[in-house]
């Protein structure tokens, strides 16, 4: 698996996260997302974003993403990223 490209795919997909409010993000605490997508190499990927609080119910949300390109050594090591959103960012 090719880390570089898989953690700008993610990133690129992060993006999206980190354009939703709060409140938008709050109500997806507990879902989990799978996508597909190929990168510039060609390689096909999987994407997993879950949604969950980060420390305490009601109160900051974290996204954790990981990506892996479907071989038994990119599932034991996925690329993974994260972001947390807060409650001030609920205005935005």
């Amino acid at each position: 698996m090719n880390r570089e490209e898989a953690l700008a795919l993610l990133n690129a997909k992060l993006d999206d996260y980190r354009r939703m409010t709060y409140a938008e993000l709050a109500a997806k605490v507990g879902e989990e997302e799978v996508s597909e997508v190929v990168g510039p190499s060609g390689a096909a990927y999987q994407i997993e974003i879950h949604m969950t609080w980060d420390h305490v119910p009601n109160g900051d949300v974290r996204v954790l993403g990981s990506i892996d390109d479907g071989t038994l050594r990119g599932a034991f090591r996925p690329v993974c990223s994260d972001l947390i959103v807060t409650p001030e960012c609920q205005g935005r």
